[in-house]
């Protein structure tokens, strides 16, 4: 198949790009009824001859290019209008009737020039669509947020994400305004199922079936909550499909080079090294335990606190005594041969490091973060 996107350079065309070149090199596999042969971007620097050219061999158009911010409101009716008629005569003059799916905006519902524009754009692909019996695919997105999109023009969400990652202020008005939101990804997927004929429709209009009400006060909060977690260490729950997922994703995307990496506290003594790597809210929290060699570590059991110890690197041994027994349960570890081990409430335990060369790293993960009001940690031998 071959494949015509204009405003490739744009913010839905690059994600758009990115998704149908990893399904035509083979590399997303997700899609096995679509084969990608080619992909023709069309940007600002495309001729018209190119694009005459893209025009009479395509399979499938997306038609994403557009103007949302001239600095003449007359040029709206131009680049939304104007750009829509020149494809669909090229399309035209090439006999060319193979499916147009059209990028408007729920702003063609206002009065307003940018909607009239859109309103208008959407007029001439209905029309072409009823004289050459081409089919029509016509989205009335609302705001759509993600990577790569441009912040301090037309998304909240990204000037907000690239602000306060940049440790820049962000303006609100007024937090309760609320805002109909879409995710790339999301808008992506519904593109590809498109373009193999499942389209999701309401209407006259196709849609992308997942979208996301939030208010502005609930994008500000949760973007503070993601900016504090190199400091708390404190992951918040972002369940799967959730807009908080999908929002901590475009957050990440914005971080500048010296965020992308952050110390961590490490905790050290002759012994070795004990650190926090992450916290979650319902979930435990993850750290890490470095012991030296011939060193015992532990040596303490819980009322209820659970927890895996897993040797990744190093030769050592657990041990498990359930309070009142004489009896202990070994567990000779390896990074050779990773395992999971439970300590067991209830059981004191220890975990000891066998090499007389080499450091025993461990990875440790409890079901509940450390609270040191509330330990429920005690000491007692093995």
């Amino acid at each position: 198949m071959k494949i015509l996107i204009t405003g490739a350079g744009g913010f839905i065309g690059k994600n758009l790009v990115a998704a149908l070149e990893a399904i035509r090199d083979g590399k997303d596999r997700t899609h096995p009824d679509l084969t990608v042969d080619d992909i023709f971007r069309c940007t600002r620097q495309t001729t018209e001859t190119e694009l005459a050219e893209y025009c009479a061999c395509a399979d499938f158009v997306f038609h994403l290019a557009g103007v949302n911010r001239p600095k003449d409101p007359a040029e709206f009716m131009q680049g939304n209008r104007g750009l829509t008629e020149s494809l669909l005569t090229l399309l035209e003059r090439a006999g060319n009737r193979c499916p147009v799916m059209l990028s408007s905006s729920i702003q063609a519902a206002l009065d307003n020039p940018y909607g009239e524009s859109k309103l208008a754009g959407e007029q001439l692909v209905r029309s072409y669509a009823e004289r050459t019996g081409a089919k029509a695919l016509i989205y009335r997105f609302p705001n759509v947020f993600g990577k790569w999109c441009r912040p301090n023009y037309n998304s909240v969400v990204a000037t907000f994400c690239h602000n306060r990652a940049n440790d820049l202020p962000i303006q609100i008005n007024d937090r309760n305004t609320r805002l109909t939101l879409v995710y790339i990804d999301d808008v992506v997927q519904e593109l590809l199922s498109a373009l193999e004929g499942r389209e999701h429709r309401e209407g006259d209009f196709c849609c992308v079936p997942v979208t996301h009400s939030v208010t502005l006060g609930e994008i500000a909060d949760w973007i503070e909550r993601f900016r504090a977690q190199s400091e708390t260490l404190v992951m918040p729950d972002i369940p799967a499909g959730s807009f908080e997922k999908k929002l901590y994703s475009t957050y990440l995307s914005y971080l500048p080079k010296e965020k992308v990496s952050f110390p961590l506290k490490m905790n050290t003594d002759r012994r070795g090294s004990f650190t926090e790597l992450l916290k979650t809210a319902n979930n435990g929290q993850f750290s890490v335990n470095i012991s030296r060699p011939g060193i015992t570590k532990g040596q303490h059991w819980h009322h209820t606190k659970w927890e895996f110890f897993i040797v990744v690197s190093g030769h050592g041994l657990i041990q498990e005594r359930r309070l009142g027994s004489d009896e202990v349960i070994e567990f000779e570890v390896s990074g050779e041969k990773i395992e999971a081990v439970h300590m067991l409430p209830g059981y004191t335990h220890n975990i000891i490091n066998l090499s007389e060369t080499e450091n025993l790293v461990t990875l440790m993960w409890a079901n509940e973060a450390f609270d040191p009001a509330h330990p429920d940690t005690f000491y007692e031998e093995v």
